[in-house]
Protein backbone atom coordinates (compact mmCIF):
# COMPACT_ATOMS: atom_id res chain seq x y z
CA UNK A 1 0.00 0.00 0.00
CA UNK A 2 1.33 3.51 -0.55
CA UNK A 3 -0.54 6.91 -0.69
CA UNK A 4 -0.84 8.38 -4.54
CA UNK A 5 0.12 11.77 -4.42
CA UNK A 6 -3.37 13.22 -5.06
CA UNK A 7 -4.20 11.97 -1.55
CA UNK A 8 -6.21 8.33 -2.95
CA UNK A 9 -4.79 5.27 -1.33
CA UNK A 10 -3.42 2.62 -3.78
CA UNK A 11 -2.37 -0.59 -3.51
CA UNK A 12 -1.10 -1.34 -6.97
CA UNK A 13 -2.53 -3.89 -9.09
CA UNK A 14 -4.62 -5.94 -6.36
CA UNK A 15 -6.81 -2.81 -6.24
CA UNK A 16 -8.65 -2.55 -9.63
CA UNK A 17 -11.48 -1.25 -10.04
CA UNK A 18 -12.37 -2.96 -13.18
CA UNK A 19 -14.84 -4.83 -14.93
CA UNK A 20 -14.23 -8.27 -13.10
CA UNK A 21 -14.62 -7.19 -9.29
CA UNK A 22 -16.87 -9.83 -7.34
CA UNK A 23 -17.11 -13.69 -7.58
CA UNK A 24 -16.70 -14.56 -11.58
CA UNK A 25 -17.88 -17.48 -13.95
CA UNK A 26 -14.87 -19.15 -15.53
CA UNK A 27 -15.40 -20.54 -19.07
CA UNK A 28 -13.14 -22.59 -20.44
CA UNK A 29 -12.40 -25.43 -22.64
CA UNK A 30 -12.38 -29.15 -22.12
CA UNK A 31 -9.83 -31.98 -24.29
CA UNK A 32 -8.24 -28.94 -25.98
CA UNK A 33 -5.62 -30.58 -27.91
CA UNK A 34 -3.00 -28.90 -30.23
CA UNK A 35 -3.31 -30.72 -33.28
CA UNK A 36 0.02 -29.58 -36.19
CA UNK A 37 0.93 -30.91 -39.43
CA UNK A 38 3.38 -34.06 -39.07
CA UNK A 39 5.13 -32.82 -42.49
CA UNK A 40 8.78 -31.75 -42.72
CA UNK A 41 9.06 -28.07 -42.61
CA UNK A 42 11.19 -26.21 -45.45
CA UNK A 43 10.89 -22.56 -45.86
CA UNK A 44 7.34 -21.20 -45.91
CA UNK A 45 5.80 -18.10 -47.10
CA UNK A 46 2.36 -17.19 -46.48
CA UNK A 47 0.61 -13.94 -46.60
CA UNK A 48 -2.90 -13.24 -46.72
CA UNK A 49 -6.08 -10.48 -46.88
CA UNK A 50 -9.37 -10.72 -45.44
CA UNK A 51 -10.69 -7.92 -48.52
CA UNK A 52 -11.43 -8.12 -52.13
CA UNK A 53 -8.92 -4.97 -51.87
CA UNK A 54 -5.99 -7.88 -51.59
CA UNK A 55 -7.35 -8.82 -55.40
CA UNK A 56 -7.77 -12.21 -54.72
CA UNK A 57 -10.49 -13.98 -55.55
CA UNK A 58 -12.54 -16.37 -53.46
CA UNK A 59 -12.01 -19.75 -52.94
CA UNK A 60 -13.87 -23.08 -52.16
CA UNK A 61 -13.21 -23.67 -48.46
CA UNK A 62 -13.38 -27.12 -47.31
CA UNK A 63 -14.45 -27.22 -43.49
CA UNK A 64 -14.91 -29.84 -40.94
CA UNK A 65 -18.11 -30.58 -39.62
CA UNK A 66 -17.88 -29.14 -36.03
CA UNK A 67 -16.66 -25.66 -37.97
CA UNK A 68 -19.71 -24.69 -39.47
CA UNK A 69 -19.17 -21.74 -42.29
CA UNK A 70 -22.39 -19.72 -40.89
CA UNK A 71 -20.44 -18.86 -38.20
CA UNK A 72 -19.27 -15.60 -38.65
CA UNK A 73 -16.39 -13.19 -36.69
CA UNK A 74 -17.90 -10.82 -34.04
CA UNK A 75 -16.19 -7.38 -35.15
CA UNK A 76 -13.99 -5.44 -33.03
CA UNK A 77 -12.51 -2.10 -33.01
CA UNK A 78 -10.04 -1.93 -35.40
CA UNK A 79 -6.30 0.00 -34.56
CA UNK A 80 -6.42 3.74 -35.52
CA UNK A 81 -5.07 5.25 -38.51
CA UNK A 82 -4.13 9.11 -39.32
CA UNK A 83 -1.40 11.90 -38.15
CA UNK A 84 0.24 12.71 -34.93
CA UNK A 85 2.60 16.13 -34.56
CA UNK A 86 5.65 14.99 -32.16
CA UNK A 87 8.30 13.31 -34.81
CA UNK A 88 8.16 16.58 -36.73
CA UNK A 89 7.03 19.09 -35.02
CA UNK A 90 8.03 18.32 -31.61
CA UNK A 91 6.76 21.26 -28.73
CA UNK A 92 5.99 23.37 -31.34
CA UNK A 93 2.98 22.50 -32.36
CA UNK A 94 0.23 25.48 -32.55
CA UNK A 95 -3.51 25.94 -34.92
CA UNK A 96 -1.53 26.96 -38.25
CA UNK A 97 0.57 23.71 -38.46
CA UNK A 98 -2.24 21.71 -37.62
CA UNK A 99 -4.23 23.56 -39.66
CA UNK A 100 -1.94 22.70 -42.56
CA UNK A 101 -1.48 19.12 -41.62
CA UNK A 102 -5.69 18.46 -41.75
CA UNK A 103 -5.84 19.84 -45.06
CA UNK A 104 -2.99 17.52 -46.56
CA UNK A 105 -4.37 14.45 -44.60
CA UNK A 106 -7.95 15.44 -46.12
CA UNK A 107 -6.54 16.37 -49.97
CA UNK A 108 -4.14 14.04 -50.69
CA UNK A 109 -6.19 10.58 -50.25
CA UNK A 110 -4.65 9.68 -47.39
CA UNK A 111 -8.35 10.51 -45.62
CA UNK A 112 -10.01 8.69 -48.06
CA UNK A 113 -7.60 5.38 -47.60
CA UNK A 114 -8.43 5.92 -43.95
CA UNK A 115 -6.23 7.98 -41.87
CA UNK A 116 -8.89 9.73 -40.05
CA UNK A 117 -6.91 11.03 -36.85
CA UNK A 118 -5.42 14.40 -36.71
CA UNK A 119 -3.64 14.62 -33.53
CA UNK A 120 -2.13 17.17 -31.33
CA UNK A 121 0.99 15.93 -29.26
CA UNK A 122 2.90 17.52 -26.63
CA UNK A 123 3.66 21.06 -26.57
CA UNK A 124 -0.27 22.45 -27.02
CA UNK A 125 -0.72 23.36 -23.47
CA UNK A 126 2.17 25.10 -21.32
CA UNK A 127 0.21 24.19 -17.90
CA UNK A 128 -1.94 26.93 -16.37
CA UNK A 129 -5.01 26.93 -14.90
CA UNK A 130 -7.87 28.91 -13.53
CA UNK A 131 -9.21 29.04 -10.62
CA UNK A 132 -10.96 26.29 -10.57
CA UNK A 133 -8.97 24.05 -12.32
CA UNK A 134 -9.64 24.52 -15.96
CA UNK A 135 -7.11 24.02 -18.31
CA UNK A 136 -5.95 27.98 -19.76
CA UNK A 137 -4.88 27.44 -23.36
CA UNK A 138 -2.82 30.22 -24.91
CA UNK A 139 -4.67 32.32 -27.29
CA UNK A 140 -1.97 33.37 -29.53
CA UNK A 141 -0.86 30.09 -30.18
CA UNK A 142 -4.90 28.74 -30.55
CA UNK A 143 -6.41 31.55 -31.84
CA UNK A 144 -10.26 31.68 -32.91
CA UNK A 145 -10.68 30.43 -36.53
CA UNK A 146 -14.12 31.36 -37.64
CA UNK A 147 -16.52 34.38 -36.57
CA UNK A 148 -18.20 34.06 -33.21
CA UNK A 149 -15.42 31.82 -31.82
CA UNK A 150 -12.79 32.90 -28.07
CA UNK A 151 -9.32 32.38 -28.65
CA UNK A 152 -7.75 30.18 -26.55
CA UNK A 153 -10.94 27.79 -26.90
CA UNK A 154 -9.69 23.99 -28.32
CA UNK A 155 -12.93 23.16 -29.69
CA UNK A 156 -11.85 25.73 -32.42
CA UNK A 157 -9.37 23.41 -33.70
CA UNK A 158 -11.60 20.40 -33.34
CA UNK A 159 -14.38 22.25 -35.29
CA UNK A 160 -11.90 23.13 -38.14
CA UNK A 161 -10.94 19.48 -38.33
CA UNK A 162 -13.98 18.33 -38.19
CA UNK A 163 -15.24 20.23 -40.70
CA UNK A 164 -12.76 18.13 -43.08
CA UNK A 165 -14.50 14.74 -42.21
CA UNK A 166 -11.67 14.09 -39.61
CA UNK A 167 -11.35 13.34 -36.02
CA UNK A 168 -9.07 14.95 -33.57
CA UNK A 169 -6.79 13.83 -30.99
CA UNK A 170 -5.23 15.35 -28.16
CA UNK A 171 -2.69 14.97 -25.39
CA UNK A 172 -1.68 15.29 -21.57
CA UNK A 173 0.26 13.12 -18.74
CA UNK A 174 -0.97 10.62 -15.96
CA UNK A 175 1.35 12.59 -13.41
CA UNK A 176 1.16 16.20 -12.14
CA UNK A 177 4.02 17.22 -14.59
CA UNK A 178 4.23 16.23 -18.31
CA UNK A 179 6.71 15.57 -20.95
CA UNK A 180 7.08 19.55 -21.22
CA UNK A 181 9.53 19.43 -17.90
CA UNK A 182 11.73 17.60 -20.72
CA UNK A 183 11.72 19.95 -23.20
CA UNK A 184 12.83 18.59 -26.82
CA UNK A 185 12.32 22.66 -28.21
CA UNK A 186 11.91 25.56 -25.82
CA UNK A 187 11.86 26.63 -21.98
CA UNK A 188 10.60 24.30 -19.21
CA UNK A 189 7.05 23.90 -18.63
CA UNK A 190 5.78 22.14 -15.16
CA UNK A 191 2.03 20.65 -14.05
CA UNK A 192 1.43 19.83 -18.06
CA UNK A 193 0.02 16.61 -16.51
CA UNK A 194 -3.81 15.29 -15.67
CA UNK A 195 -2.84 13.77 -12.56
CA UNK A 196 -5.26 15.07 -9.68
CA UNK A 197 -8.38 16.47 -12.26
CA UNK A 198 -8.83 13.31 -14.15
CA UNK A 199 -12.18 13.92 -14.41
CA UNK A 200 -12.13 17.28 -15.01
CA UNK A 201 -9.84 17.32 -18.22
CA UNK A 202 -10.97 14.53 -19.76
CA UNK A 203 -14.43 15.71 -19.98
CA UNK A 204 -13.61 19.06 -20.81
CA UNK A 205 -11.97 17.04 -24.03
CA UNK A 206 -14.75 15.23 -24.71
CA UNK A 207 -16.84 18.37 -24.47
CA UNK A 208 -14.31 20.21 -26.61
CA UNK A 209 -15.16 17.55 -29.24
CA UNK A 210 -11.97 15.37 -29.46
CA UNK A 211 -12.18 12.22 -30.31
CA UNK A 212 -8.70 10.78 -29.49
CA UNK A 213 -6.30 11.05 -26.26
CA UNK A 214 -2.43 9.76 -25.76
CA UNK A 215 -1.84 9.52 -22.55
CA UNK A 216 1.96 10.49 -21.88
CA UNK A 217 3.84 9.01 -18.71
CA UNK A 218 7.05 11.37 -18.07
CA UNK A 219 4.48 12.44 -14.84
CA UNK A 220 4.21 9.17 -13.49
CA UNK A 221 7.20 7.63 -13.70
CA UNK A 222 8.80 10.99 -11.95
CA UNK A 223 6.33 9.81 -8.68
CA UNK A 224 6.85 6.23 -9.29
CA UNK A 225 3.48 5.87 -10.16
CA UNK A 226 1.45 2.41 -9.93
CA UNK A 227 0.79 2.54 -13.95
CA UNK A 228 -1.94 -0.21 -14.08
CA UNK A 229 -3.66 2.00 -11.55
CA UNK A 230 -3.26 5.34 -13.09
CA UNK A 231 -4.55 4.38 -15.87
CA UNK A 232 -7.34 2.13 -15.05
CA UNK A 233 -8.69 5.58 -12.98
CA UNK A 234 -8.44 7.40 -16.29
CA UNK A 235 -10.16 4.85 -18.20
CA UNK A 236 -13.11 5.77 -15.67
CA UNK A 237 -12.50 8.88 -15.87
CA UNK A 238 -12.99 8.86 -19.73
CA UNK A 239 -16.07 6.52 -19.46
CA UNK A 240 -17.53 9.11 -17.31
CA UNK A 241 -17.12 12.17 -19.82
CA UNK A 242 -18.37 10.01 -22.76
CA UNK A 243 -21.46 9.25 -19.61
CA UNK A 244 -22.18 12.93 -19.91
CA UNK A 245 -21.03 13.78 -23.28
CA UNK A 246 -22.11 11.08 -25.20
CA UNK A 247 -18.70 11.25 -27.08
CA UNK A 248 -16.18 8.41 -27.23
CA UNK A 249 -12.32 9.61 -26.77
CA UNK A 250 -10.06 6.82 -28.08
CA UNK A 251 -7.48 6.11 -25.48
CA UNK A 252 -3.80 5.46 -26.14
CA UNK A 253 -1.47 4.92 -22.77
CA UNK A 254 2.03 5.93 -23.24
CA UNK A 255 3.78 3.94 -20.98
CA UNK A 256 6.65 2.84 -23.54
CA UNK A 257 6.64 -0.27 -22.48
CA UNK A 258 8.63 -0.36 -19.27
CA UNK A 259 5.97 -2.26 -16.80
CA UNK A 260 4.88 -4.60 -19.29
CA UNK A 261 2.01 -2.78 -20.43
CA UNK A 262 0.63 -6.21 -22.30
CA UNK A 263 -0.21 -7.76 -18.95
CA UNK A 264 -2.48 -4.87 -17.79
CA UNK A 265 -3.16 -2.58 -20.55
CA UNK A 266 -6.05 -4.40 -22.85
CA UNK A 267 -9.33 -3.17 -20.42
CA UNK A 268 -7.62 -1.56 -18.13
CA UNK A 269 -10.20 0.23 -16.54
CA UNK A 270 -12.96 -1.63 -18.32
CA UNK A 271 -12.03 0.73 -21.72
CA UNK A 272 -13.12 -1.53 -25.01
CA UNK A 273 -10.66 -0.17 -26.90
CA UNK A 274 -7.37 1.25 -25.99
CA UNK A 275 -3.45 1.08 -27.84
CA UNK A 276 -0.09 0.95 -25.36
CA UNK A 277 2.86 1.82 -25.98
CA UNK A 278 5.62 -1.34 -26.00
CA UNK A 279 8.84 0.90 -26.38
CA UNK A 280 10.14 3.95 -26.83
CA UNK A 281 10.56 6.77 -29.35
CA UNK A 282 12.46 4.88 -32.12
CA UNK A 283 13.72 8.59 -33.29
CA UNK A 284 13.50 12.20 -31.35
CA UNK A 285 11.51 14.79 -33.19
CA UNK A 286 12.73 16.31 -36.04
CA UNK A 287 11.80 19.56 -36.95
CA UNK A 288 12.72 20.97 -39.94
CA UNK A 289 14.70 24.11 -39.22
CA UNK A 290 15.34 23.51 -35.94
CA UNK A 291 18.25 23.15 -33.69
CA UNK A 292 18.02 19.24 -34.24
CA UNK A 293 17.14 19.07 -37.44
CA UNK A 294 20.22 16.84 -38.16
CA UNK A 295 18.60 14.25 -36.74
CA UNK A 296 18.45 10.64 -38.91
CA UNK A 297 16.01 7.81 -38.49
CA UNK A 298 17.60 4.35 -38.41
CA UNK A 299 16.37 0.82 -39.45
CA UNK A 300 18.06 -1.15 -36.38
CA UNK A 301 15.64 1.08 -34.31
CA UNK A 302 12.68 0.58 -36.30
CA UNK A 303 13.12 -3.26 -36.26
CA UNK A 304 13.55 -2.66 -32.26
CA UNK A 305 10.60 -1.10 -31.66
CA UNK A 306 9.05 -3.69 -33.86
CA UNK A 307 10.25 -6.47 -32.17
CA UNK A 308 9.27 -5.32 -28.54
CA UNK A 309 5.79 -4.67 -29.97
CA UNK A 310 5.47 -8.44 -30.50
CA UNK A 311 3.00 -9.67 -27.74
CA UNK A 312 0.74 -11.32 -29.83
CA UNK A 313 -0.96 -12.63 -26.49
CA UNK A 314 -2.62 -9.44 -25.32
CA UNK A 315 -3.28 -8.25 -29.35
CA UNK A 316 -7.08 -8.99 -29.88
CA UNK A 317 -10.83 -8.18 -29.41
CA UNK A 318 -9.61 -4.24 -30.09
CA UNK A 319 -6.63 -3.96 -27.89
CA UNK A 320 -3.46 -3.42 -29.77
CA UNK A 321 0.32 -3.32 -28.84
CA UNK A 322 1.71 -0.12 -30.19
CA UNK A 323 5.35 0.39 -31.33
CA UNK A 324 5.42 3.91 -31.82
CA UNK A 325 3.87 6.78 -34.09
CA UNK A 326 5.74 5.83 -37.97
CA UNK A 327 8.59 7.42 -39.02
CA UNK A 328 7.83 7.11 -42.58
CA UNK A 329 9.45 9.18 -45.17
CA UNK A 330 11.17 10.88 -41.88
CA UNK A 331 14.54 12.44 -42.85
CA UNK A 332 17.63 9.39 -43.14
CA UNK A 333 14.57 6.94 -44.34
CA UNK A 334 14.88 5.64 -47.97
CA UNK A 335 12.33 3.67 -50.03
CA UNK A 336 13.37 0.16 -48.77
CA UNK A 337 13.15 1.26 -45.27
CA UNK A 338 9.75 2.92 -45.67
CA UNK A 339 8.52 -0.15 -47.56
CA UNK A 340 9.95 -2.22 -44.81
CA UNK A 341 8.50 0.06 -42.26
CA UNK A 342 5.16 0.12 -43.30
CA UNK A 343 5.04 -4.16 -43.77
CA UNK A 344 6.45 -4.45 -40.16
CA UNK A 345 3.30 -2.50 -38.97
CA UNK A 346 0.89 -3.41 -41.03
CA UNK A 347 1.58 -7.49 -40.28
CA UNK A 348 1.63 -6.25 -36.53
CA UNK A 349 -1.59 -4.76 -37.08
CA UNK A 350 -0.34 -1.61 -35.17
CA UNK A 351 -1.78 1.84 -34.99
CA UNK A 352 -0.65 3.19 -38.42
CA UNK A 353 0.16 7.19 -37.12
CA UNK A 354 2.10 8.82 -39.97
CA UNK A 355 4.87 11.28 -37.50
CA UNK A 356 6.00 12.99 -40.99
CA UNK A 357 5.15 16.29 -42.44
CA UNK A 358 2.35 15.69 -44.97
CA UNK A 359 2.63 18.53 -46.94
CA UNK A 360 6.30 17.29 -47.93
CA UNK A 361 5.26 13.81 -49.09
CA UNK A 362 6.09 12.81 -52.54
CA UNK A 363 3.48 11.44 -54.74
CA UNK A 364 5.16 7.71 -54.48
CA UNK A 365 5.01 8.19 -50.93
CA UNK A 366 1.27 8.71 -50.89
CA UNK A 367 0.63 5.89 -53.33
CA UNK A 368 2.71 3.37 -50.37
CA UNK A 369 1.01 4.75 -47.45
CA UNK A 370 -2.34 4.37 -49.64
CA UNK A 371 -1.95 0.55 -50.67
CA UNK A 372 -4.97 -1.03 -50.52
CA UNK A 373 -3.46 -4.38 -50.18
CA UNK A 374 -1.51 -3.05 -47.38
CA UNK A 375 -3.98 -1.74 -45.29
CA UNK A 376 -6.16 -4.25 -45.47
CA UNK A 377 -3.90 -6.15 -43.71
CA UNK A 378 -3.27 -3.73 -40.96
CA UNK A 379 -6.96 -3.50 -40.89
CA UNK A 380 -7.96 -6.88 -41.00
CA UNK A 381 -11.73 -7.40 -39.03
CA UNK A 382 -10.02 -10.03 -36.63
CA UNK A 383 -7.48 -8.06 -35.32
CA UNK A 384 -4.63 -9.67 -33.96
CA UNK A 385 -0.54 -9.87 -34.06
CA UNK A 386 1.71 -11.37 -36.53
CA UNK A 387 3.09 -14.76 -34.61
CA UNK A 388 6.91 -15.38 -35.35
CA UNK A 389 7.57 -18.70 -37.60
CA UNK A 390 9.97 -21.04 -36.35
CA UNK A 391 12.64 -22.67 -38.70
CA UNK A 392 14.37 -19.20 -40.14
CA UNK A 393 18.04 -19.27 -41.40
CA UNK A 394 20.34 -16.35 -39.22
CA UNK A 395 19.33 -13.08 -40.15
CA UNK A 396 16.12 -14.15 -41.94
CA UNK A 397 12.89 -13.02 -39.60
CA UNK A 398 9.69 -15.05 -40.81
CA UNK A 399 6.56 -13.11 -39.61
CA UNK A 400 3.02 -14.84 -40.06
CA UNK A 401 -0.94 -13.59 -39.68
CA UNK A 402 -3.94 -15.25 -40.09
CA UNK A 403 -7.33 -13.00 -41.36
CA UNK A 404 -10.48 -12.92 -41.25
CA UNK A 405 -10.98 -14.19 -44.74
CA UNK A 406 -11.51 -17.90 -44.88
CA UNK A 407 -8.11 -19.25 -46.43
CA UNK A 408 -6.31 -15.64 -46.01
CA UNK A 409 -2.79 -15.37 -44.99
CA UNK A 410 -0.32 -12.44 -44.97
CA UNK A 411 3.54 -12.75 -44.33
CA UNK A 412 6.53 -10.55 -44.16
CA UNK A 413 9.96 -12.05 -44.86
CA UNK A 414 12.51 -9.78 -43.58
CA UNK A 415 16.23 -9.92 -44.53
CA UNK A 416 18.45 -8.65 -42.27
CA UNK A 417 21.52 -9.97 -44.12
CA UNK A 418 23.55 -8.12 -46.69
CA UNK A 419 22.90 -10.47 -49.27
CA UNK A 420 20.28 -11.72 -51.15
CA UNK A 421 18.33 -14.95 -49.66
CA UNK A 422 15.58 -17.06 -51.35
CA UNK A 423 13.19 -19.04 -49.31
CA UNK A 424 10.74 -21.53 -50.29
CA UNK A 425 8.19 -22.60 -47.66
CA UNK A 426 5.54 -25.46 -47.58
CA UNK A 427 1.77 -23.46 -47.00
CA UNK A 428 0.99 -26.60 -44.54
CA UNK A 429 3.32 -24.45 -41.92
CA UNK A 430 0.79 -20.99 -42.06
CA UNK A 431 -2.29 -23.94 -41.79
CA UNK A 432 -3.42 -23.96 -45.16
CA UNK A 433 -4.42 -27.35 -47.36
CA UNK A 434 -1.40 -28.83 -49.04
CA UNK A 435 -2.53 -29.21 -52.96
CA UNK A 436 -5.75 -27.29 -52.74
CA UNK A 437 -5.90 -24.13 -55.27
CA UNK A 438 -3.59 -20.96 -54.19
CA UNK A 439 -2.82 -17.58 -55.22
CA UNK A 440 0.30 -16.12 -53.53
CA UNK A 441 0.80 -12.24 -54.74
CA UNK A 442 3.12 -9.43 -53.92
CA UNK A 443 1.29 -7.32 -51.17
CA UNK A 444 2.85 -4.05 -53.14
CA UNK A 445 2.66 -4.40 -56.79
CA UNK A 446 -0.20 -7.27 -57.17
CA UNK A 447 2.24 -9.46 -58.87
CA UNK A 448 1.89 -13.32 -58.38
CA UNK A 449 4.69 -14.88 -56.58
CA UNK A 450 5.85 -18.46 -57.50
CA UNK A 451 4.01 -21.70 -55.91
CA UNK A 452 2.83 -25.13 -57.23
CA UNK A 453 -0.06 -25.99 -54.34
CA UNK A 454 2.33 -26.44 -51.63
CA UNK A 455 4.98 -24.32 -51.30
CA UNK A 456 6.04 -20.52 -52.04
CA UNK A 457 9.20 -19.40 -53.22
CA UNK A 458 10.47 -16.02 -53.00
CA UNK A 459 13.73 -14.14 -53.61
CA UNK A 460 14.31 -10.96 -50.90
CA UNK A 461 17.73 -8.59 -51.47
CA UNK A 462 19.81 -7.85 -48.60
CA UNK A 463 18.24 -5.45 -46.30
CA UNK A 464 15.36 -5.89 -47.46
CA UNK A 465 11.55 -7.49 -47.28
CA UNK A 466 9.25 -9.63 -49.14
CA UNK A 467 5.59 -8.86 -48.09
CA UNK A 468 3.18 -11.12 -49.53
CA UNK A 469 -0.82 -12.19 -49.26
CA UNK A 470 -1.69 -16.02 -50.08
CA UNK A 471 -5.47 -16.77 -50.62
CA UNK A 472 -5.59 -20.83 -50.37
CA UNK A 473 -7.93 -23.44 -48.60
CA UNK A 474 -7.98 -23.67 -44.94
CA UNK A 475 -6.62 -26.76 -43.67
CA UNK A 476 -9.26 -28.43 -41.27
CA UNK A 477 -9.71 -27.34 -37.50
CA UNK A 478 -10.05 -28.70 -34.41
CA UNK A 479 -13.40 -28.15 -32.89
CA UNK A 480 -13.94 -28.80 -28.98
CA UNK A 481 -16.98 -28.20 -27.27
CA UNK A 482 -17.01 -26.86 -23.54
CA UNK A 483 -18.35 -28.60 -21.10
CA UNK A 484 -19.45 -26.81 -17.80
CA UNK A 485 -17.76 -27.47 -14.12
CA UNK A 486 -18.16 -25.50 -10.71
CA UNK A 487 -15.86 -24.26 -8.08
CA UNK A 488 -13.35 -22.38 -10.25
CA UNK A 489 -12.64 -18.75 -8.72
CA UNK A 490 -15.37 -18.90 -6.45
CA UNK A 491 -17.85 -19.63 -9.40
CA UNK A 492 -19.51 -21.88 -12.00
CA UNK A 493 -18.15 -22.22 -15.67
CA UNK A 494 -16.14 -23.96 -18.12
CA UNK A 495 -12.28 -25.54 -17.76
CA UNK A 496 -10.35 -27.38 -19.98
CA UNK A 497 -7.43 -29.51 -19.28
CA UNK A 498 -5.81 -31.96 -20.86
CA UNK A 499 -4.50 -29.05 -23.72
CA UNK A 500 -2.03 -30.01 -25.48
CA UNK A 501 -0.02 -28.41 -28.73
CA UNK A 502 2.72 -29.15 -30.73
CA UNK A 503 3.88 -25.61 -31.13
CA UNK A 504 3.82 -23.06 -28.89
CA UNK A 505 2.54 -20.17 -30.18
CA UNK A 506 -1.05 -20.58 -32.13
CA UNK A 507 -4.53 -18.97 -33.00
CA UNK A 508 -7.87 -19.82 -32.14
CA UNK A 509 -11.19 -18.78 -32.08
CA UNK A 510 -13.51 -18.31 -29.44
CA UNK A 511 -17.33 -19.38 -30.59
CA UNK A 512 -19.60 -17.80 -28.08
CA UNK A 513 -23.33 -16.07 -28.21
CA UNK A 514 -24.35 -12.99 -26.24
CA UNK A 515 -27.38 -12.00 -26.12
CA UNK A 516 -27.14 -8.82 -24.75
CA UNK A 517 -27.06 -5.56 -26.13
CA UNK A 518 -23.34 -4.22 -25.46
CA UNK A 519 -19.96 -6.01 -25.18
CA UNK A 520 -18.88 -8.11 -22.25
CA UNK A 521 -15.13 -7.90 -21.19
CA UNK A 522 -14.10 -11.39 -19.62
CA UNK A 523 -10.84 -12.98 -19.05
CA UNK A 524 -8.89 -15.46 -21.13
CA UNK A 525 -6.03 -17.60 -18.82
CA UNK A 526 -3.77 -20.39 -20.03
CA UNK A 527 -2.24 -22.65 -17.98
CA UNK A 528 -3.06 -20.56 -14.70
CA UNK A 529 -0.93 -17.46 -16.13
CA UNK A 530 -1.55 -13.62 -16.41
CA UNK A 531 -5.20 -13.16 -17.53
CA UNK A 532 -5.41 -11.09 -21.17
CA UNK A 533 -8.73 -9.29 -21.38
CA UNK A 534 -10.82 -10.48 -23.78
CA UNK A 535 -14.07 -8.89 -25.21
CA UNK A 536 -16.91 -10.52 -26.33
CA UNK A 537 -19.03 -7.98 -28.99
CA UNK A 538 -23.13 -8.42 -28.94
CA UNK A 539 -24.10 -10.67 -30.90
CA UNK A 540 -26.72 -9.85 -33.80
CA UNK A 541 -29.20 -12.44 -35.29
CA UNK A 542 -31.81 -13.20 -32.47
CA UNK A 543 -31.36 -14.90 -29.33
CA UNK A 544 -28.72 -17.60 -29.41
CA UNK A 545 -26.98 -16.71 -32.26
CA UNK A 546 -23.29 -17.04 -32.45
CA UNK A 547 -19.96 -16.08 -33.39
CA UNK A 548 -16.28 -16.15 -32.86
CA UNK A 549 -13.41 -13.85 -31.16
CA UNK A 550 -9.86 -14.98 -32.49
CA UNK A 551 -7.09 -15.10 -30.20
CA UNK A 552 -3.21 -16.54 -30.09
CA UNK A 553 -2.13 -18.41 -27.26
CA UNK A 554 0.92 -19.63 -25.86
CA UNK A 555 0.89 -23.10 -24.98
CA UNK A 556 3.21 -25.73 -23.51
CA UNK A 557 4.71 -28.55 -26.54
CA UNK A 558 5.68 -30.57 -23.47
CA UNK A 559 2.83 -30.89 -21.31
CA UNK A 560 -1.09 -30.64 -20.81
CA UNK A 561 -2.64 -27.41 -20.59
CA UNK A 562 -5.48 -25.69 -18.93
CA UNK A 563 -7.68 -22.72 -20.41
CA UNK A 564 -10.18 -20.59 -18.77
CA UNK A 565 -12.22 -18.03 -19.60
CA UNK A 566 -13.62 -15.67 -16.85
CA UNK A 567 -16.47 -13.75 -17.31
CA UNK A 568 -18.01 -11.10 -14.51
CA UNK A 569 -20.13 -12.24 -11.55
CA UNK A 570 -23.11 -10.75 -13.17
CA UNK A 571 -23.12 -11.61 -16.19
CA UNK A 572 -25.69 -14.35 -17.70
CA UNK A 573 -26.03 -13.40 -21.37
CA UNK A 574 -22.25 -14.64 -22.11
CA UNK A 575 -22.05 -18.63 -23.04
CA UNK A 576 -18.95 -20.11 -24.61
CA UNK A 577 -19.85 -22.89 -26.93
CA UNK A 578 -16.63 -24.12 -28.17
CA UNK A 579 -12.56 -23.52 -29.24
CA UNK A 580 -11.35 -24.41 -32.41
CA UNK A 581 -7.62 -25.08 -32.81
CA UNK A 582 -6.07 -23.60 -36.23
CA UNK A 583 -3.38 -26.04 -37.60
CA UNK A 584 -0.31 -23.63 -37.70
Amino acid sequence: MREATNGSVQSGRSQKLDVLQCHQMPIAVRNFARILPSARRRWQVAGTLLLTALGLPGMAQTRPAANPSNIPYAPVPLPPMGWSSWNSFSNTIDAPITMAQAKALHSSGLQQAGYMYVNIDEGWWLGQRDAAGNIVVDPKAWPALAPGERAGDMSNIVRYIHSLGLRAGIYTDAGKDGCSMYPDIGPVYLHTGSEGHYEQDFLQFARWGFDYVKVDWCGGAKENLDPDYQYGEIARAIARAKKITGRTLYFSICEWGRQSPFTWAPGVGGTDQAIWRTSGDIVAPIVAGGPHASRKVSLPNILRNFAASNHPEAQHTGYYNDPDMMVFAMPGMTETWDRVHLALWAIAGAPMLVGADLTRLTPPQVAMLTNKRMIAIDQDPLGLQCIPLPGAPAGVELWGKLLARPGARALVVLNKNPQPVTITEPLQALGLAAGAAVQARDVWTGEPVAENGSTVRVTIPGGDARFLVIQGTDAAVTTYATQPERGVRGGSGWVATNVRALRRSTYARIVYANRSAASIVGELRVNGGTATKVQFPAVRGGDGASAYVAVEMALKTNAPNTLEITLPCSTQDVSVQSVQVLPW
